[in-house]
């Protein structure tokens, strides 16, 4: 993986409220770093993963970042999320809904576990509305012109030859995404999504089982665009940044693909 550049302060974000769900390790935490660096007021970073979500929030800096238990499949624990994050800070000005699983196997359609269907929708479907619902209610309420920000992926966008739940579940990340901005934008409030490829993170150890050396070989066969760089979680965190800050101020209902080309020109 390449050397990402150190990070310079900036102000593009000055003075937003950031929630970061998922915000204890891969692309949650490079974006809840990458927001601080950016100017944000505060970062609320949300997760399961306790101690490596207050690991995050200590290194940078709890007078900007404060961390919180969410377990997004159960709606009271977002909404004390949303609540807890204006009582302290004021409003909310940024959602970043990142929290995600992995599917539990490679089936196809013939072999689909129901079970394991629901597991995977209820975070990263129903999970993914509650962030979105509570949040947007907060800005609505706060009479804040927000931006919300949701993790998709490239497979949202195409088909698969298994995968067949987590795919799913990413496209219909892109049909929230889509009605909501329509539902928001007289608010005042942007909705859009990201969608990486593969990464070297905790969440693509968690999906295949493999060597290091075998998921770098997995993210080479991936990529379209050929420019001898390997992709980081920087680059997907450099997107989301964008997306949350006045600079894309007519961006909404958009899915930003940040895969180095995989979905327009597959392999």
């Amino acid at each position: 993986m390449t050397e990402h550049s150190p990070l310079t302060p900036k102000t593009k974000l000055h003075g937003k409220v950031a929630v970061v769900t998922g915000g204890a390790s891969g692309i949650g935490e490079a974006t809840a770093r990458k927001f601080a660096a950016d100017g944000a007021r505060a970062v609320v970073i949300a997760d399961i993963q306790d101690e490596k979500g207050q690991n995050v929030a200590a290194s940078i800096g709890l007078e900007r970042s404060t961390y919180v238990h969410c377990d997004v499949t159960d709606e009271a624990q977002v909404a004390a999320l949303i609540d807890s994050t204006v009582q302290k800070y004021g409003q909310v000005d940024v959602m970043f809904s990142n929290a995600g699983v992995p599917c539990e196997s490679d089936q196809t359609i013939l072999d689909l576990d129901l079970v394991a269907y629901d597991k995977v929708f209820a975070v990263n479907a129903r999970g993914m509305a509650a962030c979105v619902k509570h949040a947007a209610r907060a800005m609505v309420e706060g009479g804040v012109r927000g931006s919300v920000i949701c993790t998709a992926s490239n497979l949202a966008s195409i088909g698969t030859e298994k995968y067949t739940d987590y795919t799913m579940s990413k496209h219909a990340v892109l049909g929230l995404v889509r009605s909501a901005s329509l539902q928001l934008g007289a608010r005042g409030i942007r909705v859009n999504a990201v969608s990486p490829g593969p990464l070297r993170t905790p969440l693509l150890k968690a999906f295949i089982d493999r060597s290091e050396e075998e998921q770098d070989k997995m993210i080479e066969a991936s990529l379209s665009l050929k420019n001898g760089r390997t992709p980081s979680v920087e680059n997907v965190a450099d997107a989301v940044s964008f997306l949350a800050s006045d600079e894309s101020e007519f961006i909404t209902g958009h899915n930003l693909a940040v895969d180095g080309g995989y979905i327009h020109h597959p392999p």
